[in-house]
């Protein structure tokens, strides 16, 4: 009998320190990204309403759209290689993420007003624009509803209408958190199995230098604290499962599309059908990488940093 009790009382303790260590983790790496989502951006106060940025860099300017789950913080890394290679780029949390606030017309026509908004109060007459993944549907109304603004167009991963249909779930991802309290759920799928909510296959981050890994890793937890993007992302489930076709004939402006065939998201198909549609538009298929281009980010930076150069001549 005690010593029952006695494996009873030591399997509670354990139970117990795995349950304190997990909280620790889940509670260091919450309070890591309120720090540093505190930081590092501005609100521009425009004739569209609050709109909070960051802006890195010299040069000719980029629009940079993030994509769900995103806010200024999910594109920085990429805005600051991009200001590195001689861009001033602007990274923008879009509607319902940190502190720009939902609108009760979310739409990405919208979203794309409130983009050329920002440019008007950053006194920015044109702009090339990057929409990646449900950045996308604005940044293609952006230069459909105000042409004369940009520059150039590129569409990494997007979330675009396809005639195959509306785009589902990876296979094995997790229902959508879209629920205020959150945090902790989301949390632990990252930590645990970030592969179907990311897109990308396991052996494709196998693979990978650890320079890639670290960014796979940043870009899991970077949704966190998901509680201050909630109203975004239920936006964004709305809007990338109602896609309608745009009228990409309409798009004048140089265009790059790119997408990896393995993407879990399934935005390799709508990327060709977008590509084939707009006028000289050049498409720039990976052969694989997954949603996030896991393995292929210097490949992936070099193509875009060529087109913006060639685009802003």
């Amino acid at each position: 009998m005690r010593l029952r009790k006695a494996i009873v009382l030591a399997v509670l303790v354990m139970l117990l320190s795995g349950a304190a260590f997990t909280y620790a983790g889940y509670y260091s790496d919450l309070e890591s990204a309120r720090q540093r989502i505190a930081i590092g951006s501005e609100i521009a106060d425009t004739r569209c309403g609050p709109v909070e940025y960051a802006m890195v860099g010299e040069g000719p300017a980029v629009l940079l759209v993030h994509g769900a789950g995103g806010g200024f913080d999910q594109t920085i890394d990429a805005a600051h290689e991009l200001a590195n290679r001689g861009f001033r780029v602007i990274a923008p949390s879009r509607f319902g993420y940190l502190r720009t606030p939902q609108r009760s017309d979310a739409t990405p026509q919208a979203q794309a007003d409130a983009h050329a908004c920002l440019l008007d109060a950053l006194k920015i007459p044109r702009a090339a624009v990057i929409g990646v993944s449900a950045g996308a549907p604005s940044a293609m109304q952006l230069v459909i509803r105000h042409p004369g603004r940009i520059t150039g167009l590129v569409l990494l991963a997007p979330m675009a209408f396809s005639p195959q249909g509306a785009f589902a779930r990876p296979p094995g991802s997790p229902r959508p958190l879209f629920h205020p309290g959150a945090d902790f759920l989301y949390w632990l799928i990252a930590r645990t199995y970030p592969y179907a909510i990311l897109g990308t296959p396991r052996d494709v981050l196998a693979r990978a230098d650890e320079a890639e890994k670290a960014r796979f890793r940043r870009l899991a937890l970077q949704p966190l604290p998901l509680s201050e993007r909630f109203e975004g992302l239920l936006n964004d489930a709305v809007v990338v499962t109602h896609l309608a076709r745009y009228e990409l004939e309409r798009i004048a402006a140089p265009t790059l599309v790119i997408s990896a065939r393995d993407d879990g998201w399934g935005t390799y198909e709508p990327a060709v059908y977008t590509a084939q549609h707009i006028p000289g538009a050049r498409f720039v298929g990976l052969a694989d990488g997954g949603h996030l281009w896991i393995g292929r980010d210097r490949e992936v930076m070099g193509e875009i940093a060529a087109f913006l150069t060639a685009s802003a001549r």
